[in-house]
């Protein structure tokens, strides 16, 4: 086992394990310190080499694990880093309290008996290592070798071996419980270093964290749930063909500047656009910085994109001329600080120009779509997309109605440690993602890779990282509740097309993870399923 807690010396007490030694640490972590982002301990950066994007991924991919590879039950020895459990000459005593946010206290209380077989070992281990002159190894006497060795070192090192050998103990009463990486002793070593030196005995105390708990509001609410979807009306297919259609006949238009007349529909312009606050008080006449544009390109045929009656106050405007009208901002628009608001918008026409378009006939059905002869046919290729393209996006706005309610039917005591690795999980994505369309300089992925960009991430994301555990943890509860399975062949077949994906990408890859993501998006799409037979699902257009 090795004990992390910010050492300055290292004491070999036999070849197979290392203790570190702390110097009064504030908190002693067993985390992994890459993962590590509690308070208490230094912040590290996350550090990747610069210009090489494979070694950027690869760290960023290590620290994207799935929930289910903490929450599933760790045995004692993996939360204390892999030792053995060593038999002690005397029981230890252990009293657990539970803490908030699924964390545990134990406090650890060793008896002398333990202390002093631990002095014992640490002595003959010393032994073995010092060499002083006229003494064979093993054969030197206890106060010539305290005083060669000094008594302060063998005390630390008797602490030390101390821990070493109860913490499996204590940790044994949280077996199956405790989560991986989240064990910290939280007693200063100086205070452990003079309750021993004083009373020949050792008390400490540990704080780790343990699965949460699902508690669900209605106990089998989940099995009658009542879901309301909406669906945007743009990816109903038939409108969806019809505007795809129009789309492509108007990419095979020229466009032809307008001399002889002012907008109309069916143009596009050119617009300097800009808007100030009306008020009787010009002092207090303000500029609308959200409604300020230098050369916004208009299709006045997609004037849905634009403010409402925004066009109708434009129309007839012709090239060089500038046009000043009032326009009071909708109590429906997106930004609230203007809803309501009574502004006076100024547009001056740079450019104008109209679309000379072929003849909507099917001699253009091949540019239309590639390989059809007539009109009929392009619809009905294009309309088998869209009806392909409906369902997707229906399907993924059933699946995001019911997480979304799923969330609100559960009560989960969110271990810190979890939320705090689920959110690194999604900023090493978002980072992947701004990397890989992104060509950032060195000060740019300092920046980002900084634990203040990090932090600043968890307290921002904060309610999506906390509502998307509780999605994980919701799904994966009513899998084992419904004894739900999927069969290994999936299983296997899965795993094999992302370790194929990986390959093809030329990227390495950690295929015991990939299993277990693999797991939990078929546990997933299995609940999901189940939970789609048994729901009320009622759509809606919006």
């Amino acid at each position: 086992m090795e004990v992390c807690l910010n050492s300055t010396k290292l004491l070999n007490l036999n070849q197979n394990t290392r203790l570190f030694v702390p110097r009064n640490s504030i908190s002693h972590s067993l985390k992994n310190p890459i993962l590590q982002f509690n308070s208490n301990v230094q912040k590290r950066p996350l550090n990747y080499p610069l210009n090489q994007r494979s070694c950027f991924s690869r760290q960023i991919r290590s620290l994207q694990r799935p929930i289910s590879s903490r929450i599933k039950a760790a045995p004692a020895s993996s939360a204390t880093s892999g030792s053995e459990t060593d038999k002690l000459p005397a029981d230890i005593m252990v009293t657990e309290t539970q803490e908030p946010n699924s964390r545990v206290r134990l406090s650890v209380e060793v008896p002398a008996a333990v202390g002093e077989d631990c002095y014992k070992r640490v002595l003959k281990e010393f032994m073995k290592q010092a060499k002083i002159p006229g003494f064979r190894p093993g054969k030197i006497p206890e106060s010539i070798l305290l005083n060669y060795v000094g008594e302060e070192s063998v005390q630390k090192a008797t602490v030390e071996s101390i821990l070493k050998r109860t913490l499996p103990h204590a940790m044994s009463t949280v077996t199956g419980r405790a989560l991986r990486d989240s064990v910290r002793i939280i007693t200063k070593f100086s205070d452990m270093e003079k309750s021993y030196s004083s009373l020949s005995s050792l008390s400490y105390d540990v704080i780790v964290d343990v699965a949460p708990e699902v508690k669900w509001i209605s106990e089998n609410g989940y099995k009658s749930m009542k879901i309301v979807v909406e669906i945007d009306h743009d990816i109903e297919a038939e409108k969806a063909c019809e505007q795809e259609i129009k789309r492509r006949h108007k990419s095979l238009g020229t466009l032809k500047i307008v001399t002889d007349r002012g907008l109309q529909v069916g143009d596009l312009a050119v617009l300097d656009i800009s808007a100030t606050t009306i008020d009787q008080d010009e002092s207090k006449v303000q500029k609308v910085p959200a409604a300020e544009s230098k050369g916004f390109q208009l299709d006045t045929e997609d004037d849905d994109k634009v403010l409402p009656g925004f066009l109708d106050s434009i129309i007839g405007i012709r090239q060089g001329e500038t046009k000043s009208f009032p326009y009071v901002f909708p109590e429906t628009w997106q930004q609230e600080n203007l809803r309501g608001v009574e502004a006076q918008f100024t547009v001056e026409c740079k450019e104008l120009f109209y679309r000379d378009l072929p003849e909507l006939n099917d001699s253009i059905a091949d540019k239309l779509f590639p390989g059809c002869t007539d009109l009929n046919q392009v619809k009905e290729s294009l309309l088998q997309k869209c009806q392909e393209m409906e369902q997707a996006a229906k399907d993924q706005a059933t699946d995001t109605a019911i997480l979304d309610q799923l969330c609100k039917m559960v009560e989960i005591d969110i271990p810190q440690s979890l939320f705090e690795e689920q959110g690194r999980q999604l900023y090493g994505a978002r980072l992947l993602e701004i990397q890989a369309n992104v060509k950032l300089n060195e000060q740019q992925l300092a920046t980002l890779s900084s634990p203040k960009a990090v932090n600043e991430f968890l307290e921002n994301q904060r309610e999506n990282i906390i509502n998307l555990i509780k999605q994980n943890l919701a799904v994966g509860d009513i899998f084992k509740r419904e004894k739900l399975q999927f069969s290994t062949e999936e299983l296997v077949k899965e795993v094999q097309n992302s370790v194929a994906e990986f390959k093809r990408h030329k990227q390495e890859y950690d295929e015991e993870r990939v299993r277990e993501q693999v797991q939990d998006v078929l546990e997933g799409a299995k609940v999901l399923e189940w939970l789609k037979e048994h729901a009320d699902i009622q759509y809606v257009t919006r």
